[in-house]
């Protein structure tokens, strides 16, 4: 019994932790050990070690574990330490950072503008293969939708030679075929 009654004031006391964070007093309290960095700093190279605050995904106990919000590229992090991951993100609630910035634009870093930029050798890796591996990519994702629900994908003659490229057709092929390939290369 008295193992659920702490267990129940643990929860009760996250619940308040998450109002209270959003008040005048906890807010400043909040901003001093954003500004410390307390929270940890943003593991993005990118973000030059913009410091993070802590943040749920939903109001809802026990839904999710809290996770670190970087303001800078505006993205979540899982904690490093095991007793931060233990923690509700309820406790936090979903509007904390959101208000935070709103009462505090002047502690809202810019946006961080530098994206992560593949090279090989120092040169850039030419834009139509990154636009072709895209495509490829959503083409094997709608094929793989469409299959699921049972319709048409319309590829069928793609998919045929897709086969016969994974060495299905090689015994078409015969013995005749593969001197035919040859033919030009004898002496």
């Amino acid at each position: 019994m008295r193992e659920q009654i702490e267990k129940s004031a643990r929860h009760l006391y996250g619940l308040v932790h998450a109002r209270y964070i959003t008040t005048n007093r906890g807010m400043n309290k909040m901003i001093e050990k954003y500004k410390k960095g307390d929270f940890g700093k943003c593991p993005r190279v990118h973000c030059e070690g913009q410091t993070l605050l802590p943040m749920g995904q939903h109001d809802t106990a026990n839904v999710s574990a809290v996770k670190l919000y970087c303001a800078r590229c505006e993205d979540l992090y899982n904690p490093k330490s095991n007793r931060h991951a233990a923690i509700d993100g309820a406790y936090f609630g979903t509007s904390f950072h959101n208000l935070l910035f709103q009462m505090f634009p002047q502690l809202l870093p810019p946006r961080s503008q530098k994206r992560y930029e593949p090279k090989i050798y120092g040169f850039r890796v030419h834009a139509a293969a990154t636009l072709a591996r895209w495509q490829n990519l959503e083409k094997d994702d709608m094929k793989g939708r469409l299959g699921e629900q049972g319709l048409d994908t319309g590829f069928e003659e793609e998919e045929r030679e897709d086969e016969l490229d994974d060495g299905e057709g090689e015994e078409e092929l015969g013995q005749d075929g593969i001197d035919d390939m040859f033919e030009g290369v004898r002496a």
